[in-house]
């Protein structure tokens, strides 16, 4: 079964490109099932049936597994087979009928402006190591991308001259403005940090850390989380969370979700729409303390 599973991670490496994450998921995944099924005498994935793999999503549910990380591990197995029924591994896709739990969309943890305002102050000294996180925090708030697009930007993707970056993946390219507050963060960073962390050594990332290498996306949980602390924000703040602010308070003050659908790189605006609805929750209860016929 093992045999199976290696075949299909290969497959997504090197014909759908998909990221090393995505690859780490589904190996996760496929272990945990390959180890269900041998522990019950079955090692031929043939052997697997559609009732075994009900056996295994209701272990998941008996065993209170999150909704989400069950229609995960769904997602997996539906990939997993369909692979292996396209390569004539199995003659049936057993996994057809699987069907994923209902998960309720639980509304993003959004900073309020005041928040993020205290987390950017935080990194004010003139250290290079202060001067890469304040350029680093500037332009993930300015920005909104993800943190894998953070740490992974080069040098050449910052346009100074026109303030925006590229972000660019295995499928498609965007361009993301950024305003005045990130430029000076970033230009000080690079007249006056990124040298001193490099040590003369030769890179094209962006944002290296002490070593002078690529920041690790641990590095920067670890960065966002001491600057939360310092700014004495008790909610769980992550990276993600500055995401999620940036989009909502560009939908609060007026942006279209088309752009900002842009911005994000989302590829459905059905998951832009969030904040949207966020905002009309908002607008609702601001109407309702205020208005004298409510």
């Amino acid at each position: 079964m093992q045999r199976e599973i290696d075949s299909f991670i290969s497959y997504l490496h090197n014909v759908k490109k998909t990221s090393a994450n995505t690859e780490m998921s589904y190996q996760r995944d496929l272990k945990k099932v390959r180890a269900y099924f041998e522990e019950q005498g079955i090692k031929d994935v043939t052997e697997i049936t559609e009732r075994g793999l009900n056996g295994y999503i209701r272990l998941m549910t008996d065993e209170n597994f999150k909704p989400a990380t069950i229609s995960r591990s769904i997602a997996s197995i539906k990939a997993w087979f369909h692979y292996m029924a396209n390569e004539g591994t199995i003659t049936k896709d057993v996994s057809i009928a699987l069907k994923a739990p209902k998960i309720e969309k639980k509304a993003p943890d959004i900073m309020t402006t005041a928040e993020v305002n205290r987390l950017l102050e935080q990194p004010s000294g003139d250290s290079p190591k202060e001067i890469r996180d304040k350029a680093m925090l500037e332009l993930l708030y300015a920005t909104g991308i993800r943190v894998s697009e953070l740490i992974s930007l080069k040098t050449s993707d910052v346009n100074l001259n026109l303030d925006y970056i590229t972000c660019s993946d295995s499928k498609k390219e965007r361009i993301v403005p950024f305003g005045h507050t990130a430029h000076e963060a970033i230009v000080r960073y690079l007249e006056g940090g990124r040298d001193s962390l490099i040590q003369g050594e030769k890179s094209d990332s962006l944002f290296v850390n002490c070593s002078g290498v690529e920041m690790s996306r641990q590095g920067f949980w670890k960065l966002i989380k001491f600057y939360t602390k310092k700014a004495g924000i008790e909610a769980d703040i992550t990276p993600h969370t500055l995401r999620h602010s940036f989009a909502a308070h560009l939908v609060g003050n007026g942006a279209d979700l088309k752009s900002v659908q842009e911005m994000l790189g989302h590829s459905d605006i059905s998951t832009t729409q969030i904040y949207a609805s966020m905002n009309h929750n908002r607008l609702r209860d601001v109407y309702a303390k205020n208005h004298p016929r409510k």
